[in-house]
């Protein structure tokens, strides 16, 4: 895929910032008085892969002024890499805006995760085009991939127009556009038609698409294998069909790709993936990764992709770049991931876990 040259941004993500608090030692929350907290999002989940490494990425996202929440995520983001812009809103008082709160269980065993997502007065919800200068960041700093998601998209209508029009201004400047789908029924809820239409519209300038069976099927309405099961191999060649849909119906795409999960319990999965890149399939059989903390997992497989594209690297390297870098997400408690280098990341793909000293 050929990116556009002489950008000052490898990647740019817009997004709304929160707080993930997790118990210690896998512990239910419910039984718990010791918590760990971090910064959070699944869009810089995803571009942590990129800045990690070394890329320059953009965050474009809103802060609480004044608030020690906003001075933790602004310090916690600049020490992965990232330059972050953004407005400030004021609180408005006791009862106003925060940063949403993500509330997680990662399980153990026979337990499975649950995850507690507290967005009353989420201050990403107020991101607005008219905060942001689209020409400047665009066409004079440049910016070769712009990661969407539809978290973002789906937040409020604010933020949904402010996907469309940094959709609109990425293609205008020849920007390549990503976007994970990332279908939430309760961003949804009472907002069908609008958020199809939006979606619909992303897709069409999209040059990669990313999700789901359930994903394209309640987002798209494009049929596509049944969620779930326990031989989710056996279910390849209907995903396959899947993506042809859904490439028929948005032809300007260059790369469809989705990921394959089978949960034996919460510490052990079958891991893979789907890559169509033009006419061509790539494809990772489901092979067993052992998981500390699954939820980023599907973040860093998009982080993995989008920076081996990034590097202009042939495509069957693609999808094997994101493959072992979801599967390093799960072996981190935070919930993205924080490759050494990229010879750790290889490392993972081959299956090498011996010592290096």
């Amino acid at each position: 895929m050929e990116l556009k040259k002489n950008c000052k941004y490898s990647l740019l993500v817009p997004t709304s910032m929160g707080l993930r608090i997790c118990p210690d030692n896998g512990q239910p929350v419910w039984s718990s008085n010791v918590f760990r907290m971090q910064a959070t999002s699944a869009e810089t989940n995803v571009a942590s892969i990129s800045s990690l490494l070394g890329l320059n990425v953009k965050v474009l996202t809103t802060f609480v002024k004044g608030s020690p929440m906003a001075a933790f995520i602004k310090s916690d983001l600049r020490g992965r890499g990232m330059d972050v812009e953004g407005p400030e809103v004021p609180q408005g008082g006791p009862w106003g805006y925060r940063h949403q709160i993500n509330i997680a269980d990662c399980g153990s065993g026979v337990r499975g995760p649950r995850v507690w997502n507290d967005r009353a007065g989420e201050v990403g919800r107020t991101l607005n085009v008219k905060d942001f200068d689209l020409d400047r960041i665009f066409g004079q700093e440049g910016v070769q991939i712009v990661h969407l998601s539809g978290l973002i998209a789906a937040l409020s209508p604010e933020t949904s127009r402010f996907c469309l029009e940094i959709a609109r201004a990425a293609k205008k400047y020849g920007t390549r556009i990503a976007f994970d789908l990332n279908y939430r029924a309760s961003f949804w809820k009472g907002r069908e038609q609008e958020l199809h239409d939006i979606f619909s519209e992303i897709c069409s300038v999209a040059d990669i698409l990313i999700g789901n069976e359930e994903d394209f099927q309640l987002c798209l309405g494009i049929e596509g294998p049944e969620a779930g099961g326990k031989d989710i191999a056996a279910k390849i060649e209907g995903f396959k069909e899947m993506i042809g849909r859904v490439k028929r119906q948005y032809p300007a795409a260059q790369v469809f790709a989705t990921t394959l999960r089978q949960v034996n319990h919460t510490n052990s999965h079958n891991w893979g993936a789907i890559l169509l890149e033009g006419d061509t399939w790539h494809v990772v059989e489901p092979r067993e990764i052992h998981v500390l903390d699954r939820i980023g997992g599907g973040d860093g497989f998009v982080g993995g992709l989008l920076y081996a594209i990034l590097k202009g690297w042939e495509p069957g390297k693609w999808i094997q770049f994101g493959w072992a870098t979801g599967a390093l997400a799960t072996t981190m408690l935070t919930d993205y991931g924080q490759p050494a280098d990229e010879e750790q990341v290889w490392s993972i793909w081959q299956g090498n876990a011996r010592v290096k000293r």
